[in-house]
């Protein structure tokens, strides 16, 4: 059975002439074998490819000889399935969107906080502890203590933040003071623009942990903790645990929010076509349209191959 290897990164750096490096980099990854996103933007690179081994070394050593992304660090994950169907290089204003001009997290993001000093911090109770990601993200784990600014997209974060700016909020200054802020996401990349920002609004004293949950998950021992729950994440797995074990979540096909084992003993929860999140929001005639993907997707997995219905939204 093929192994295929699954490289996430993303690097925030300078990079004016970003749309001339969109050809010659779609041209490398397709001649390796390589699928999956890649975002291009004048702050920096983000995105996640698969392929053979080989075909994803090859893509990272070509990144890596350009010398603004010789210290571009990845994460990888192997999968026994390729998880893309196309290779994509997009140009984008900003290679994670939070809609705020004038926040470089190349030059102005927080201070970085490694996995093993990470409990400390967030242990202060002065110290306020802030989960950068979406709402359905949250719902299935987060760490103990931390703030859920319930947002539907990372672009609604900046209004959260005004808000609790305000008197009796959670960021609102006390004795002239801004809070001390933590600050954490997925990977790493949200809470760096997130961290950045907070900067632009004058906080000084604002964290984040480095490599983010997963590389907390993948580093520190269950026994010596402070996560709840299981981490989303933006591919086939769905979701993942401590060790980066697989967790027990699967997506719904219809809304792609995470679904517990609970959601899916739900009446309203169909294979493929409907939880209780979504099910009054599609029309019967949706749902037939489900049904029919969900019925040509069991006819793949019959024939011992890959339907390309079951393809992920783009992270």
């Amino acid at each position: 059975m093929q192994d295929f290897l699954t490289a996430a990164l993303y690097k925030f750096v300078e990079l004016p002439d970003f749309a001339e490096l969109q050809a010659p980099l779609l041209a490398c990854c397709e001649a390796h074998g390589v699928k999956g996103t890649l975002l291009l933007a004048s702050e920096g690179i983000n995105g996640t490819i698969a392929g053979a081994p080989d075909g994803i070394h090859a893509v990272l050593a070509y990144l890596r000889a350009d010398p603004r992304l010789a210290t571009l660090e990845h994460k990888e994950a192997h999968a026994a399935q390729m998880p893309f169907y196309r290779m994509k290089v997009r140009l984008k204003r900003e290679i994670v969107t939070l809609g705020v001009p004038d926040v470089h997290p190349a030059l102005m993001a927080g201070h970085y906080v490694k996995p093993q000093d990470w409990n400390q911090l967030i242990a202060d109770p002065a110290v306020v502890l802030v989960d950068t990601r979406n709402d359905y993200e949250v719902s299935i784990g987060t760490f103990k203590g931390a703030i859920n600014p319930a947002t539907h997209s990372f672009s609604e974060l900046p209004g959260w933040v005004d808000k609790e700016m305000a008197a009796g909020g959670k960021l609102a200054e006390v004795d002239g003071k801004k809070p001390r802020v933590a600050m954490f996401c997925t990977g790493g990349i949200r809470c760096e623009k997130s961290t950045a920002f907070l900067r632009s609004k004058g906080f000084e004293e604002v964290y984040h942990l480095e490599g983010g949950i997963l590389k907390y998950l993948e580093t520190m021992p269950v026994e010596h903790s402070s996560w709840q729950g299981e981490c989303f994440v933006f591919d086939e797995r769905v979701s993942v645990g401590h060790g980066l074990n697989v967790g027990h979540h699967t997506l719904c096909r219809s809304c792609r929010d995470p679904l517990s084992e609970e959601d899916r003993k739900h009446p309203l929860y169909e294979l493929g076509v409907s939880c209780a999140h979504c099910h009054g929001r599609t029309t019967e005639a949706q749902k037939a349209g489900y049904r029919e993907r969900q019925h040509q997707v069991d006819l793949a997995e019959t024939c011992h191959r890959q339907h390309i219905g079951v393809r992920q939204a783009d992270s």
